[in-house]
């Protein structure tokens, strides 16, 4: 690459000197740690499991950002030590809060603002101290109080010993009148409900004999009492077939709104047999199994003005729309009647509660665990357990649901309230003593980093730098009341514009803990969504636009409250260039420029909800200050070629999504620093949204001139 043809483009500038973020940081560590990390993210930070959010980054990224600004030394000698650094950090846009859990290890005060209240709540509990062995023994009194009234809902009868045997899930079909003769359908997909991998034999739904059976594997599948074909597929393509007279159909405009589901079969635990029987235990239901359902809606119909059960609509939405068009449209219709028997007693429980930390902490393990306790929750075939409603980031609708166990049985099965008690349990615990996973070749240690921990004095305000302290708020991060060059510095995960609708998704979990919370401000709002959220949205028509100026609105104030020198430091990734024209213009707004663009692991290449894409899983670290660069770059192919070779060393073969995204990252940094000298934050939105697409455009071309 020639001096002349990189000026043309502004690519002749250089990085911050000096030992700090720029040049301290180490993409090949780093993205050892993080690959491993995302794999199992609960085990490594297991502070995730206070609850639910979406598309969180490696908490190992932003302990590695943070200590190769604060910290001394080499990264990797410094990143298995505890640290007590004074300073103040910000993350505008906190979300599940790994910004704030990594710098409040590290000593550091922080400032943590998002304008969902789910968020806000999801980080303070995570933060706030609790005492462990109280929520522990309140967790087991209320468990007891709601198995003594409605425990028998969730029996069975063993067919092994004909014994009393508690049940794991319960398993539906939605059903719809055939519009020929008027019976019941049931719209099954397929017939088959679990794999012969754990269980020792294939189990399918014969609809010759309405029950479940087994058969071998490899066998020719037909129902060893009816002969019935067990490969058949009673729907397709909208379309389903009446066993009674062979009328196929159309049956979309022909459900129940919502739809109508039908109990087929089950799947128990029995304590006196099931070490003697092999694999899983499996049942048909039977009159008694029935019997408890009716049990369920007469006993919702005589409590249910007293217990604490939410009737919020569901509100149009880019993902909400689904759930319209099956009928859904309230937010209680996603739940069987004996589902929110259930839910409403042990909310109304919970809000027995005297200890108000305590009360609150349960209250946000019934909000975590409504994802596996509803009528959108599969049965995964293969592992033989109940898939999260969030499994991917929208409400799919599937013909099929998994009910499962409500209180649920220790240790055993998932998704069920003591499950997620031991859960949070085990956050709090982490929360107090976290711990890092060291590799010395191919075996794992467990390093506890006994000078660190996550919880933090709660504060109205912005904190000091020293005595540490953490001010989280449910605002939009542009209205916070920051002091003027007061911090160190600012680490966040600003929304990928569309990828996932933040608020439409936790308003399933948000109306239920606002009907518990009551007076609390945070919760005064009927919806977590707002004007002021910055995801793309087709329905709210807000579009890229319209995320720019938000994002520009936040960065100029995290801008005004920054020291001279500190950083603004972010992570992105989008396989289109112009994708980044919004960060762009934020980035100038705020009177920045890119000092470097740095590169870590941000997903799991497994993920359900990028499995089969070309989505990358390595992110763009954004480095942003006030003050210019001041030495050779390189260009964005010379760049990506070291990002690329970093990988390589870890070892990770980046994708061509990868790769595409570490063009688009590079490009967009170029851009930021050819347009700086003559950018104008004066210019109507619509100006500056058209320069930065030029600048992103010319950077391109000129890029694909010098490879030719």
């Amino acid at each position: 690459m020639t001096t002349q043809a990189a000026s043309e483009i502004g690519l002749d500038l250089e990085p911050v000197a000096g030992d700090r973020l720029e040049t301290r940081y180490d993409a090949t560590f780093v993205a050892r740690l993080a690959l491993r990390e995302k794999q199992v993210q609960q085990s490594y930070r297991p502070i995730i499991q206070i609850h639910k959010w979406f598309a969180r980054r490696p908490g190992s990224v932003f302990r590695s950002l943070l200590l190769s600004e604060f910290g001394d030394g080499p990264l990797a000698s410094g990143y298995f030590t505890g640290h007590a650094i004074p300073g103040v950090v910000a993350d505008p846009f906190m979300g599940g809060g790994t910004t704030v859990f990594e710098a409040a290890r590290l000593g550091l005060s922080i400032v943590g603002g998002d304008v969902n209240p789910m968020a806000f709540w999801t980080v303070r509990q995570a933060v706030s101290p609790l005492d462990l062995d109280a929520f522990r023994l309140q967790a087991s009194r209320v468990i007891a109080d709601v198995e003594e009234q409605i425990g028998n809902l969730y029996k069975t009868t063993c067919t092994e010993c004909a014994g009393p045997a508690e049940v794991k899930y319960f398993h539906h079909v939605k059903t719809c009148a055939c519009p020929s003769c008027g019976e019941e359908v049931n719209l099954f997909p397929g017939l088959r409900l679990a794999e012969a991998v754990r269980h020792p034999r294939e189990v399918y739904h014969c609809l010759g004999c309405d029950a479940l059976r087994e058969v071998e594997k490899g066998d020719a599948a037909r129902c060893p009492e009816c002969d019935f074909d067990l490969k058949e597929r009673p729907t397709s393509r909208g379309t389903a077939t009446c066993r009674h007279c062979g009328e196929r159909f159309k049956f979309a405009s022909l459900l129940q709104h919502p739809p109508k589901h039908r109990m087929f079969g089950m799947e128990y635990r029995c304590e006196n047999c099931y070490h003697t029987v092999q694999g899983r235990q499996f049942k048909t239901p039977g009159a008694d199994d029935l019997a408890r359902l009716e049990r369920a809606s007469a006993l919702l119909e005589q409590w249910g003005d007293d217990l604490v059960i939410p009737d919020d609509a569901v509100q149009p939405g880019d993902e909400t729309n689904r759930l319209h068009r099956w009928g859904y449209k309230r937010w209680r219709e996603l739940f069987s009647d004996r589902q929110l028997v259930g839910l409403g007693l042990l909310m109304q429980r919970i809000g027995r509660v005297e200890n108000e930390e305590v009360r609150y902490a349960l209250a946000t393990v019934f909000s975590d665990f409504l994802r596996y306790q509803n009528l959108l929750c599969r049965y995964d075939s293969y592992a033989l357990k109940c898939q999260d409603i969030f499994a991917v980031h929208g409400f799919p609708v599937a013909l099929l649901a998994c009910e499962n166990s409500l209180l649920g049985i220790p240790k055993v099965g998932s998704g069920s309230f003591v499950h997620f008690v031991a859960k949070y349990a085990k956050a709090k615990e982490y929360a107090k003593s976290p711990y890092e996973t060291e590799y010395v070749g191919n075996r794992k240690r467990v390093v506890p980093i006994k000078e660190e921990s996550i919880e933090a004095p709660l504060m109205d305000s912005e904190p000091p730098a020293a005595p540490q302290g953490a001010w989280l708020a449910a605002a939009p991060s542009q209205e916070l009341a920051l002091r003027p060059d007061s911090l160190d510095g600012v680490f966040t995960d600003p929304p990928y514009f569309d990828m996932v609708q933040y608020a439409e998704l936790m308003d399933f979990c948000y109306v239920w803990l606002r009907k518990f919370m009551g007076a609390r401000a945070e919760f005064a709002a009927e919806s977590t969504r707002t004007d002021d959220e910055l995801t793309g949205n087709t329905t709210r028509l807000r579009g890229m636009q319209e995320f720019a100026g938000g994002l520009s609105l936040v960065f100029c104030r995290m801008s005004e409250a920054m020291k001279p020198g500190a950083p603004l430091v972010f992570t992105y990734h989008h396989n289109d260039s112009e994708a980044y024209v919004p960060l762009i213009i934020a980035i100038l707004d705020a009177g920045l420029t890119c000092t470097a663009t740095l590169v870590a692991p941000g997903e799991m290449s497994a993920s359900l909800h990028i499995a089969g894409t070309k989505s990358s899983i390595l992110d763009s670290v954004f480095v942003c200050r006030a003050e210019d660069p001041s030495s050779q770059i390189g260009s964005v192919e010379q760049r990506v070629a070291a990002d690329v070779e970093a990988m390589r060393r870890v070892p990770h073969e980046p994708t061509e999504g990868d790769i595409l995204c570490l063009q688009a990252g590079h490009i967009a940094a170029s851009a930021i620093r050819l347009l700086r000298a003559t950018w104008d934050r004066n210019e109507p939105l619509e100006r500056r949204f058209k320069i930065a697409t030029e600048g992103v455009r010319t950077v391109r071309a000129a890029e694909e001139k010098i490879i030719r």
